[in-house]
């Protein structure tokens, strides 16, 4: 899952959201049976060990470099990692998510690798090392964003000494991710730290533009970017839904009809629909089952319409299984594959096969128009992937960011935190559209340069115009 544009923090809550709201409806598991998983597993890809034991679930990281302990509590485990039944050999265990999302297949070990439990100080260069390990064994986009990385961070190495501040480690571990130019990439130091450090990747296309402007203005870019995201909803309420549109779901959605007989549907998150209350973090249940009757209340009001318009061109992400739930809602007749994932390392792990289902609820099934940009990012585009195995789904606009994986968290021996992508995902014909967006079918400038506040919504405005039906227009 993904939730790309955000921090690693809203990445964090994102998957533990998800993961313990499959607790409430495990996948195939019952108390009972847990027993029969106790012992000590190692996940295929993602550099887990599990220990199951009659007081709760343990987590350690496992590197070539080194193994240390999660700082997660047991509960904390319990609640990411909901079990199946081990296989009948009792040599295998699956564990999932949530229903229809990621399986995570582990197998048993005789015992937790000597020295995983050591507590100690680590070193800079063991932390080093650890760091490296980390990305040459799940990092899975070298070929497409960095083909020399580990090599440039090799060289890096003899910097480290074993006295070097946590401050100048930071900074060689952050000039080597800015590289990578990957969204999915960050880094953050100690939160208890009193200089705490992050590191996020740079702003490229749409937001690099964002920030010229900013910089021309010689004002915040953070303020920038806040008008510029008043004046894209302001566009899309006035100009593409001429003041008579829906605001719905925490002001994530937007509704209404953009032409006669043209509807237009536009969702900027795939979460974020309810305000958590104090300290809590909705799970994906409870974000779900807040945008259904969203959709329903759309869905129903769209019966008449001729086409449909989808905007994703400002989507920052969020749960794949929110996508899921959006893509359902065009499914056309029948259940069909939309996409196919598997994790880097996961060797002998089935590839799984992602469905999109029909489900008896409000849908569209007339001609979609799905609008993307680059700002179209992590779980927006999971959408657009599943979409484009319907037949009546056209890509319109430009290419998404490119960053389709879920965000692997690693913790790292000193406290420090850092996600990489290790996660493949293609389409029904096994491409890969990683570091290059999903390419639109029909090409159409969203975030024009010269005029990155109005040229969303006149160039949705035009779309919609040319889609209306010729028996809707007036006569001249």
């Amino acid at each position: 899952m993904s939730g790309g544009g955000g921090s690693w923090r809203e990445a964090v809550l994102f998957i533990l959201a998800g993961l313990l709201a499959a607790c409430a409806t495990p996948h195939a598991a019952s108390k009972a049976s847990a027993s029969d998983a106790h012992g000590v597993w190692r996940s295929r890809g993602y550099g887990w060990l599990l220990s199951v034991t009659p007081e709760g679930l343990r987590l350690h990281h496992e590197t070539s470099a080194g193994c240390y302990p999660d700082p997660a509590t047991p509960a904390e485990v319990e609640a990411m990692f909901p079990f199946r039944n081990p296989e009948r050999d009792g040599k295998t265990l699956v564990l999932a998510a949530q229903k229809n999302r990621s399986d995570y297949w582990f197998d048993r070990l005789p015992a937790l690798p000597a020295g995983c439990d050591e507590v100690r100080a680590w070193s800079a260069r063991e932390v080093f090392d650890v760091f490296r390990a980390t990305f040459a064994e799940h990092y899975a986009y070298f070929p497409e964003r960095g083909p020399d990385w580990l090599s440039r961070l090799d060289a890096q190495r003899s910097r480290v000494t074993p006295d070097m501040d946590s401050r100048a480690l930071f900074t060689l571990f952050a000039e080597a991710l800015r590289s990578l130019n990957d969204p999915h990439v960050e880094l953050l130091a100690d939160e208890a730290a009193a200089d705490t450090l992050k590191y996020e990747p740079p702003a490229t296309g749409t937001f690099a533009m964002l920030e010229q402007a900013a910089s021309v203005l010689g004002r915040p870019p953070k303020e920038v970017q806040r008008e510029w995201m008043r004046a894209y909803r302001d566009g899309v309420l006035q100009t593409v839904l001429q003041g008579e549109g829906h605001v719905a779901a925490n002001q994530r959605v937007f509704w209404g009809f953009a032409a006669p007989r043209v509807a237009y549907l536009n969702v900027l998150t795939m979460g974020g629909f309810i305000d958590p209350e104090e300290g809590q973090t909705p799970t994906s249940a409870e974000e779900r089952a807040a945008l259904g009757p969203v959709l329903d209340e759309a869905m129903t009001a769209f019966e008449g319409a001729e086409a449909l318009i989808l905007d994703v061109s400002n989507n920052r992400g969020g749960y794949d299984s929110v996508a899921t739930d959006i893509a359902v809602r065009f499914a056309y007749r029948r259940p069909r594959v939309a996409y196919y994932k598997e994790a880097k390392g996961a060797k002998d792990a089935p590839l799984q096969a992602f469905v999109v289902g029909r489900w008896p609820l409000p849908s569209f099934e007339g001609p979609v128009y799905v609008v993307t940009s680059d700002v179209t990012v992590s779980a927006g585009e999971v959408l657009v992937l599943a979409l484009r195995a319907l037949p009546q789904v056209t890509q319109v606009g430009t290419a998404t960011r490119g960053a389709f994986s879920d965000m692997l968290v690693k913790p790292l021996p000193n406290g420090w935190t850092v996600t990489l992508s290790n996660e493949f995902y293609t389409n029904l014909e096994r491409q890969n559209f990683e570091a290059r967006g999903l390419p639109p079918q029909r090409p159409l400038d969203i975030f024009k340069g010269e005029d990155l506040w109005h040229s969303h919504a006149r160039a949705i405005r035009a779309l919609a115009d040319s889609l209306v039906p010729p028996e809707a227009k007036p006569t001249p």
